[in-house]
């Protein structure tokens, strides 16, 4: 037998779905399997509809719009307008450039099969500068055809950056969205890049992290998570801050923010034979492959990793920096040039030292001739 349904007005409907599923994001069968329980239907469906929060999904959190549905239309000329234009900065295709540098590997494969899953599953990413953990998330994206929205967080980072401001535009005031609301409403992965340098500010996100509609209060408005958006946070720390310094500007963070990633995924640098392909794929990108070049490289910035984990020293060579001089190397066809450039960064000390060890793994190195070249002699060949 047909199940009978009684009619009721479209507000009472929602106030009975909202003090059900209160702030969910429930799934439309669930939704149907109670309406069907307590027996009754809306007046107007298309009223409901607008509670919709994307494919197969409702949500009825907005308690002031629930209350609102029946209200009476007004003209335009009585309207006091509720809500902001909202302007939408992000029309073009944010899906990042598949690179024919990246190779997948470590962590790459779970990140990748999260993603792909379109599960709201947030995610940390955690390891040493300069170990791939941006680009990872990006080229997992690339590979998917997933959008990626990408926050950069320094600690003036505030709410305005992550979830809009106002704007003016030939001479109109205009909502522009932030990086938050703009990632939802499309369903790209949220990338909050180095969240660990965040303030406390970032607590504003705890509602998105739990699945939930956002609620922008400074135009009333709530934006609806679609399908297959999610969050990766990628950090040099756990938010726990920098024992050592070496991180410094990094932040202790709240435990309740923390706890709202499920999973985090330690990132080591890559294996050797990882790291050598890594190398050798830039030198392609560059137009100068010398992969005896490439393996010494690496075995030389493992060395300083190793030494570096043992407490001896204080700064080691990331994969970052390898491609660095790899690229250095492409411009001045000079192994030693390239690498004395890429870690002049470091102190006297630890620059010699890491100079000296290399010469030890390239013994074929030719020694800076620094006197070979008078600065007389070098400015007459400088041809312009």
């Amino acid at each position: 037998m047909a199940t009978r349904y009684r009619k009721v007005e479209n507000s009472e409907f929602l106030k009975i779905m909202r003090e059900k599923f209160e702030d969910r994001v429930v799934p439309a069968r669930e939704f149907w399997e109670y309406r069907t329980e307590v027996g009754i239907s809306p007046l107007s469906w298309d009223k409901v509809n607008t509670f919709k929060a994307g494919r197969g999904k409702w949500c009825f959190a907005n308690t002031s719009a629930i209350e609102s549905v029946d209200q009476p239309a007004v003209t335009p000329e009585t309207t006091i307008k509720a809500t902001a234009e909202v302007l939408d900065v992000a029309q073009d295709n944010l899906v990042p450039s598949k690179s024919e540098e990246f190779v997948p590997w470590g962590n790459f494969r779970d990140i990748h099969s999260i993603l792909k899953s379109n599960l709201f599953y947030p995610m940390v990413i955690t390891g040493h500068s300069g170990n791939g953990k941006t680009f990872g998330v990006e080229q997992a994206c690339a590979r998917l055809t997933r959008e990626c929205v990408r926050v950069n967080f320094t600690v003036e980072t505030d709410e305005d950056d992550l979830l809009g401001h106002y704007v003016l535009i030939d001479g109109k005031t205009v909502w522009q969205d932030g990086p938050v609301p703009t990632a939802m409403k499309r369903g790209a992965v949220l990338l909050l890049d180095e969240y660990d340098l965040a303030s406390s500010k970032i607590m504003s996100l705890q509602s998105v992290l739990e699945g939930k509609p956002l609620f922008i209060k400074k135009i009333n408005q709530y934006v609806y998570p679609k399908n297959g958006f999610n969050i990766v946070a990628t950090a040099n720390t756990k938010g726990k801050g920098s024992e050592d310094g070496r991180y410094i500007g990094t932040n202790i963070h709240n435990e309740a923010f923390l706890d709202r990633f499920p999973v985090t995924f330690e990132q080591p640098y890559a294996g050797r034979s990882m790291e050598v392909k890594m190398v050798v794929n830039h030198m392609n990108s560059v137009g100068k492959v010398d992969e005896d070049f490439a393996e010494k490289l690496v075995d030389w910035a493992n060395i300083t990793r190793a030494t570096f984990n043992e407490g001896a020293i204080d700064e080691m060579i990331a994969t970052r920096r390898l491609v660095h001089i790899v690229k250095a190397f492409s411009i001045f066809n000079d192994k030693r040039k390239a690498i004395e450039l890429c870690i002049n960064r470091f102190d006297d000390i630890t620059r010699e030292s890491f100079i000296e060890l290399y010469e030890k793994i390239d013994a074929g190195m030719e020694v800076n001739p620094e006197e070979s070249v008078s600065p007389t002699d070098d400015e007459k060949s400088i041809p312009f």
